[in-house]
């Protein structure tokens, strides 16, 4: 009797808690490729610059527009990537975005004009990396919860080290195949998202099986993934009640943009992504007005963006260490603040032998932050809501990086230098972690006054951690065979 009912319910076997390995590191691979794909090609793009320029007899700022729109395309059609990813899988999202990015890249290498590289590399490119990049993103997040700080340093390292092997790879390719076949390769390398989007394989959360029903178990790994068909008996009253499902499915998804938490947190973005992008366009000219000669200004980019892995990698791991876990938010808040203290110093510092340490630190910490992106708003709304929160998140983005630096040279030619727009840099960047230390005392308030009306049923020692699996996926003990309980009984 028991055995028949274990038989009965071998299908249904609950879900289990994230694994924090096993395949989720595969779900990282993933992502890190997605990374390498979108942001490392996305900067090496700047390569290209001065052969558009030549090629097309542009100036500069109509050639720059090219760079600026991949970027901006790319985050301010992030939600879009989230919509996709939650509609129909962050697998199919991504093999679609390799697909059209991949179109956009081949496409480019037969430009005629700088508007037909608008069209191919700014829009349709960017389009395909929006489709991509936050939904695996999002993965990495549903697979991971003790080590998830780690995790998602080593995927967004992807960025940093994909730049460094890229940029003198991209280099060789214009020497020997000119421009174009330099982009026809680059289209064939990109294309390598689709297989990136085939590992994504989905886990489902607590909060969807309750809302959706019980899914198929993946034998495999052991735990419920989503599921693709609807039973012949349900089908009618499905389609009936699909609309009124679409709906609330839609509100449940956006309820997060309520959350004055996520208020606060968004300002906080849209002053980090005003800051952050500054020192990068503009940390070579300025070495190069100081008097620094052009290879060691270059070597700076170079100290920056090997720096930049390290952080993304090490600060990931420190971060995810008992004693620092239940204070993510605030070395999130550190590593900002500190980004934008080196900025604010940048005007004293006039040598090569000055500007090696800025570089360290700066890049160091950009790579802290970065991988700390995702960690601390999946702290605010949750798992369930991190791929449609990451698409606002890095929507917000957009705009500040496609103005943030013409208003930086804006102030360049006003004041005849740059310590303004270090300056604008450093104070949007302190901004923002005001900004995020405020969300963090709020929480920390509300958390003690829970505390002290729920002192009787709350262990003060508990991790995080086990909260959060407890919230967002099923328990196993007690549906593996309900049968039992009731014979026992």
């Amino acid at each position: 009797m028991v055995h028949a009912a274990a038989m009965a319910q071998g299908k249904k076997r609950p879900a289990v808690p994230p694994p924090d390995g096993g395949w989720g590191w595969v779900i990282v691979a993933g992502c890190f490729m997605v990374t390498v794909c979108t942001r490392a090609v996305t900067r090496c793009i700047s390569i290209f610059f001065v052969e558009f320029q030549m090629h097309f007899g542009g100036d500069y700022s109509g050639t720059a527009w090219i760079h600026s729109l991949v970027d901006c395309t790319t985050m301010l059609c992030a939600p879009l990537g989230s919509f996709i990813g939650n509609r129909l899988s962050c697998r199919i999202a991504v093999i679609l975005g390799g697909f059209l990015s991949s179109i956009g890249l081949v496409l480019s290498s037969f430009a005629t004009s700088l508007e037909y590289l608008y069209l191919t590399l700014g829009v349709l490119t960017g389009i395909g990396f929006s489709l991509c990049y936050t939904p695996a993103i999002a993965m990495v997040g549903s697979y991971f919860c003790e080590r998830k700080a780690l995790a998602y340093g080593i995927a967004m390292s992807g960025s940093g080290i994909g730049t460094f092997i890229l940029a003198p790879v991209v280099q060789l390719l214009i020497e020997h195949y000119s421009w174009r076949g330099a982009l026809l390769i680059l289209g064939g390398v990109v294309s390598n998202l689709c297989v990136c989007g085939a590992l994504l394989r989905p886990i489902t959360l607590k909060e969807e099986e309750e809302a959706h029903g019980p899914v198929p178990l993946d034998t495999d790994c052991g735990y419920r993934v989503k599921a693709q068909v609807v039973s012949t008996l349900e089908e009618p009253l499905a389609i009936n009640n699909s609309k009124d499902r679409r709906c609330f499915k839609s509100m449940q998804e956006y309820r997060f943009l309520l959350m004055p938490d996520f208020l606060m947190l968004a300002v906080s973005f849209l002053f980090l992504a005003s800051g952050c992008s500054l020192p990068f366009v503009y940390l070579v000219p300025y070495a190069l007005d100081v008097g620094v000669s052009h290879h060691q200004a270059a070597f700076l980019m170079s100290i920056l963006g090997v720096i930049d892995i390290v952080g993304n990698i090490t600060f990931g791991w420190l971060v995810d260490r008992r004693c620092l876990k239940k204070y993510r938010n605030v070395c999130y808040m550190i590593a900002v603040g500190m980004e934008g203290l080196c900025c604010l110093f940048i005007p004293l510092l006039r040598t090569f032998a000055l500007l090696v340490p800025f570089s360290v630190l700066y890049g160091y910490f950009d790579g802290a932050y970065v991988a700390l992106i995702p960690v601390v708003t999946s702290d605010i709304v949750g798992t369930t809501n991190l791929s449609s929160a990451l698409g606002i998140v890095y929507f917000l983005h957009a705009i500040p990086y496609l103005l943030s630096p013409p208003i930086g040279g804006w102030l360049v030619d006003t004041t005849g230098t740059y310590t303004a727009t270090f300056f604008l840099s450093g104070f949007a960047l302190i901004s923002s972690s005001l900004v995020i230390s405020t969300v963090t005392g709020i929480r920390h308030c509300r958390r003690t006054q829970k505390h002290r009306k729920n002192s009787k049923d709350t262990d003060p020692k508990q991790d995080p951690c086990q909260g959060s699996r407890s919230e967002f996926y099923i328990a196993s003990s007690k549906d593996v065979n309900p049968s039992i309980n009731t014979a026992n009984s």
